[in-house]
This record gives structure tokens, sequence and C-alpha cells, in this order.
């Protein structure tokens, strides 16, 4: 049975965090709140890189952050697709560890920094996105395990896969 509580796909660009929380949300017939395009609706169409590159990263983590806080108090509960920049914020984790169930989308920066290269929308911190994911993952990973309720590595699963693997975890609960 799947638990009344948001469910939240999380992890680092290029995870399939938005393909994933889509196949889900369709499949529990719920809303789908994606941090990217609510707040390009939001901020006038602009995109995570075009925030970065306007007022800054830390503007753009302060709307994620609210973005997340907004989408878990929604009823009935949605599937949120939650920017990585959300663990960072310790009242996050406390509202993911208290307020949903948590799906962290894991993968090798090398399989990651590969989709990020199809995305223009994401922000390019430096210019090694390898590197830049790596950095991201040392300082992330834990955190997103300290929040996680189910851990996926997708780096050789299709969306469809995760998405099917999820349901019969939450079917288990």
């Amino acid at each position: 049975m799947v638990p009344d509580r948001p469910i939240v796909v999380t992890g680092l660009m290029g995870a399939g965090k938005s393909s994933v929380a889509r196949l889900l949300a369709t499949e529990l017939g719920r809303e789908l709140r994606d941090s990217d395009p609510d707040i390009a609706a939001l901020y006038g169409g602009a995109t995570a890189a075009d925030i970065v590159a306007a007022v800054g990263k830390a503007v753009l983590h302060r709307r994620e952050a609210a973005h997340l806080s907004e989408a878990l108090a929604e009823r009935p509960a949605v599937v949120i697709a939650a920017a990585a920049s959300t663990v960072d914020t310790p009242d996050c984790r406390e509202a993911l560890n208290r307020e949903a169930v948590v799906v962290w989308l894991d993968a090798p920066p090398e399989v990651l920094a590969e989709r990020m290269r199809s995305g223009a929308h994401r922000p390019h911190f430096e210019p090694d996105l390898e590197a830049m994911l790596v950095k991201q993952r040392a300082a992330r990973g834990p955190l997103f395990a300290e929040v996680a309720d189910l851990t996926f590595d997708v780096s050789e699963l299709t969306a469809e896969e995760v998405a099917a693997r999820v349901l019969a975890a939450l079917d288990e609960r």
C-alpha cells in the first residue's frame, strides 16, 4: 500500500528525477511538482541556469528549498522532483525525514555528466562537469543517504524500470 505521504524523488543533476517523478505521479494518480518547471513558471520562464547567471546560486537554492517546503505541504499528497540542493538545508532534511517517502536516484559522476550534457537548462557551476559532480556527490551523498527511504543506482536503468522498482518497494511497505 502506497502511503498517503508525499513521495520525493531526489538525486544529483542528470539522475532522472523529473522522468521518474512524472511516471510515479501518473501511475499513482497524483499531482507532480517538479522544481525546474515550477520555478521557471514563477520567474518568467527562467531556467535554473538562467537564475544562477542572473542572481546567483544562493538565490536559486533558496527558491528550490521554498519549492520543496510548499510542495510537501500540499494535500492531497503529491510526487515531487526535488532539486539536489534541498538536502543542503537542515530544515529541508528534517522535513523530508518527517513528512515524505524519499527516493534517492544515484549514479556515478561520469554517468551523470554525460546526461547533463544534453540539458542546457541545468547550471554548470564548473567547466568540468564530471569534477563538479564528484564534489557534489562527496558533499551531498551522506545527506541523501540521511533522508532516503529507497535508493537506486540508476546508471543502467531506464526511468520506467526505476519507477516500477519504486512502486514495487512502496507496495511492500
